[in-house]
């Protein structure tokens, strides 16, 4: 979720130049923009059966399945360029790891606030569980905002970080549950569920500590990919069960899907914009489209031990690493080969301010209900009423996302 750039690689110079790939941005925005329209669009009713979530019980997936492990994929492309860039400029890996650590701490810490807004107790705390959520994220957004170099606000910047941190502490302090959600009247933060926000940032924590140790070697990223499908594989078939009882605090890998999903994209970033042997555009492509291309075959052999999302197995993991290689394959060539990008400027900005694009349909949810407003919960929620307010609730939610970017709000981890 930061922005993405990459040293151009030249075997004929020793200098290298920063270049800002459009085809990670594009792929990152266009992922953000379906996040945001199927979430809308899963509170509508009347549609078809592929547009909404697949049930547990049931061995398919839809489209709608395909957009989380998308952000994993997407993370995964960005590790290889945004930790060579860290380690460039301070090649201390204490440094790199501490980075990591709090990376993780602040999705998480996000993620729970995103998990825990809807089961607050409002007469045990001081204030509405939505308005709770508002002040946790604002003060979320006052740590984390991108604030520049200025030397003559410096002060006032730290003091907005420090206001920031003060205020996610103050509401994680006062949080109740409330009674009749699975959980003690008045107890505290329910861990058990991170959000999405959390899922990712325990699955970049798992991945860092195969990738840090090991990212000098070319092939260890395709090396650990293999490997976490074929241990997401003996989990599927209840060969290996150790998963299932270890908390994921203690076993951030759990059954190795997410890992290996984001793994995938390290593999994909390696291949596409590493400095290595394979270096002309016609092996970038023809290595990605083999790629892919692989991962769905070894997806459709893997299909009798279940095709879920729920249930993370390795078919769903490998269609979905599928579909994403052979989707920034293709967006690589049309933005980065040909320069085409003028038709996804609608997307650009949530791809380059994705934390920020992420966040804002929360708000909007909090704030109205914060208000006592629910007339979109009573009113398009049927049909294809539903499905073209979800298309402009989508657009809507893009075109703020540009309006606070040109504002100067801009999350960064």
């Amino acid at each position: 979720m930061t922005a993405t750039t990459v040293q151009a690689p030249n075997a004929a110079s020793a200098e290298r130049t920063s270049v800002r790939l459009a085809s990670i941005d594009i792929f990152r925005g266009l992922t953000m923009a379906v996040m945001i329209f199927v979430n809308e669009l899963s509170g509508v009713k009347g549609l078809p059966w592929w547009t909404y979530h697949m049930k547990a019980e049931v061995d398919a997936m839809t489209y709608v399945d395909m957009v989380f492990p998308f952000f994993l994929f997407i993370v995964g492309l960005s590790i290889p360029l945004s930790m060579a860039s860290r380690l460039k400029r301070n090649p201390s890996l204490p440094a790199l790891w501490m980075h990591v650590g709090l990376r993780t701490a602040a999705l998480m810490t996000i993620g729970l606030v995103l998990a825990n807004a809807d089961e607050g107790d409002a007469s045990r705390m001081i204030v509405h569980p939505a308005l709770w959520a508002i002040f946790a994220l604002i003060g979320a957004g006052l740590f984390l905002n991108e604030y520049g170099q200025s030397q003559r606000y410096g002060a006032l910047y730290r003091w907005l970080r420090i206001v920031g941190l003060a205020l996610v502490v103050a509401m994680f302090a006062i949080f109740r549950h409330a009674p009749g959600h699975g959980h003690a009247s008045g107890s505290w933060i329910n861990f058990s569920y991170p959000e999405i926000l959390g899922l990712i940032g325990y699955t970049y924590f798992a991945v860092a500590l195969l990738y840090i140790p090991t990212r000098r070697w070319v092939w260890a990223p395709l090396a650990c990919f293999i490997g976490l499908i074929a241990f997401n594989a003996l989990t599927a078939a209840r060969w290996v069960t150790f998963p299932e009882r270890i908390h994921y605090w203690f076993w951030p890998f759990t059954n190795g899907a997410m890992a290996a999903i984001t793994f995938g994209g390290i593999v994909t970033s390696v291949v596409f914009l590493g400095a290595h042997p394979w270096q002309s555009l016609r092996q970038k492509i023809t290595l990605g489209l083999s790629f892919g291309t692989l991962s769905l075959l070894a997806g459709w052999a893997l299909a009798p031990l279940g095709i879920s999302k729920i249930r993370a197995t390795p078919t769903w993991s490998l269609y979905s690493v599928g579909a994403a290689v052979l989707g920034f394959t293709a967006l690589y060539w049309i933005c980065d080969v040909r320069k085409s990008t003028r038709w996804a400027f609608i997307v650009r900005t949530a791809g380059s301010n994705t934390l920020t694009t992420y966040l804002l349909p929360d708000l909007w949810y909090f704030v109205f209900a914060a208000a006592g407003i629910h007339f979109f919960e009573s009113h398009f929620n049927y049909g294809w009423q539903g499905t073209v307010e979800s298309v402009l609730f989508t657009l809507f939610i893009l075109a703020v996302s540009g309006l606070v970017t040109r504002l100067g709000i801009r999350l960064r981890l």
